[in-house]
């Protein structure tokens, strides 16, 4: 099964059984309490879930594109390293607001996985909160389950929209992916790669107040969740979700464009992986209207660019190629989500800008790196000149740090920071020329160095 054949048997499934197709929100969310990007599928419906807003449907269903990057959901340090981690991904869910609740979403669960798709219920295992004698008895009792692969956890299966406000226990299901990827015991006791959390159905029936207490909900939800790439990683039986449908075509293109084999492991692999993934979120969130800029979104959308082009500089591609990479994206995922041809221009030139940009202090400030590297430790002074000089975000010094297993300095990073805005407050205060020097920094930064030709010219 591929990724638009798992698409229509998960909407057809749910549209059966009376849920309402909600298309994708943006990836800029609009409630005060979200995160910077959308990050979840459940996030537009939140006024919904806080009261907020009547529901103008009892039960919907989505496939909302998804991005972590940033905040408490962020999946950078794990991207490339692991089998199942993207900073870029589509979460298929289904809601009911106040209509079916835990034997519904549960059956329906079970059918569609082993009956409409096609998972082999013999290797799935669930796990569900401590307290939650319902759910483990829908498990067993109603669907059969044996007990044996129904584990029971404590806040890993309680799940929580913030500090406060709905909450609830929820059940997770798991693939046992077998005895190569490790050990046995099952998801509370096994290898986290052996057996893979899949789908999260949150049974949304308690509101957590301020002092910790909890009360119940005037009406239950149910809220669920399941990376589409992490199903077709293991419909199709392949090692990553790299290795997909959904992202294998763009690791070719990174492929063909540095003479990398994927495959042969270490950091060219990671490398491979992080261009191939980044290429989807800087193409979504461009289309979604996100700037590139120093500053909150913007700063996220540069640093990935940035961060893909390092990557692709550690391949040996020594010329712009990040265009090709979001013009295949599009052509993957323009009939999914229409918005991105749409913006193919915007997206193309923004790369294409940023890339000229970063790439004219790029391998200088690479040779930089690397030479800290092979001595052991990056200092903070250095690390300093990577961001302020070179335009090396420090997340991007700490990344390659981590693959060559070396340590950066960060305080005296951060030490180095605050020294500069120190003195750049106080140039501000006494009008100093530090903030003319200031703003020729922002401009550089934001349209590039210009070379002088007006002698040859003009002479």
């Amino acid at each position: 099964m591929n990724a638009t054949q798992l698409r229509r048997a998960f909407t057809s499934f749910f549209e059966q059984r009376g849920h309402t197709l909600v298309p994708s929100a943006g990836l800029i969310p609009h409630h005060p309490s979200a995160p910077l990007f959308t990050n979840s599928g459940m996030m537009q419906f939140v006024p919904y879930f806080l009261g907020e807003e009547p529901p103008p449907w009892a039960r919907a269903m989505s496939i909302q594109k998804c991005v972590r990057l940033s905040g408490k959901h962020n999946d950078i340090e794990e991207l490339g390293r692991t089998r199942r981690h993207l900073t870029f991904f589509e979460m298929l869910g289904n809601w009911s607001f106040g209509d079916y609740f835990k034997e519904e979403a549960i059956r329906w669960a079970w059918e569609l996985l082993t009956e409409g798709i096609g998972f082999d219920g013999d290797r799935l295992w669930v796990t569900v909160h401590e307290s939650d004698d319902d759910a483990e008895a829908i498990w067993h009792e109603t669907l059969g389950l044996p007990m044996t692969r129904i584990q029971r956890l404590d806040k890993e299966n309680f799940w929580e929209m913030g500090s406060t406000g709905p909450c609830g226990p929820s059940s997770e299901i798991h693939f046992d992916c077998g005895s190569e990827w490790g050990d046995e015991g099952g998801p509370a006791h096994g290898s986290g790669d052996r057996y893979v959390e899949f789908w999260n159905l949150v049974f949304m029936s308690q509101f957590r107040h301020p002092d910790r207490s909890l009360t119940d909900l005037p009406q239950h939800n149910i809220d669920t969740g399941g990376g589409l790439e992490r199903w077709l990683m293991l419909l199709q039986g392949v090692p990553t979700v790299f290795d997909t449908d959904a992202v294998r075509p763009l690791i070719e293109v990174v492929e063909a464009v540095s003479g990398t084999r994927y495959g042969a492991g270490g950091r060219g692999d990671v490398a491979l992986r992080v261009v191939a993934d980044h290429a989807r979120s800087i193409s979504f969130l461009i289309a979604d209207g996100v700037v590139p800029s120093n500053e909150d979104r913007g700063y996220v959308v540069r640093s990935a660019i940035r961060r893909a082009v390092t990557r692709g500089h550690q391949l040996g591609i020594e010329r712009p190629f990040l265009r090709t990479m979001v013009e295949r994206t599009i052509e993957l995922l323009g009939d999914a989500y229409p918005e991105l041809p749409g913006a193919a221009a915007l997206v193309g030139d923004t790369v294409e800008r940023e890339e000229h940009r970063f790439r004219q202090t790029l391998a200088a400030g690479s040779a930089l790196l690397e030479g800290e590297l092979a001595k052991g430790v990056v200092p903070g002074d250095v690390a300093f000149k990577l961001h302020d000089t070179f335009g090396f975000p420090i997340e991007i010094t700490e990344e390659m740090a981590t693959d060559a297993g070396v340590t950066v300095d960060r305080a005296g990073f951060d030490a180095a920071m605050a020294e500069q805005r120190a003195r750049g407050k106080d140039a501000r205060k006494g009008g100093s020329a530090e903030v003319v020097m200031e703003t020729y920094r922002g401009l550089v930064d934001q349209h590039g160095v210009t070379d002088f030709t007006g002698r040859e010219e003009h002479e």
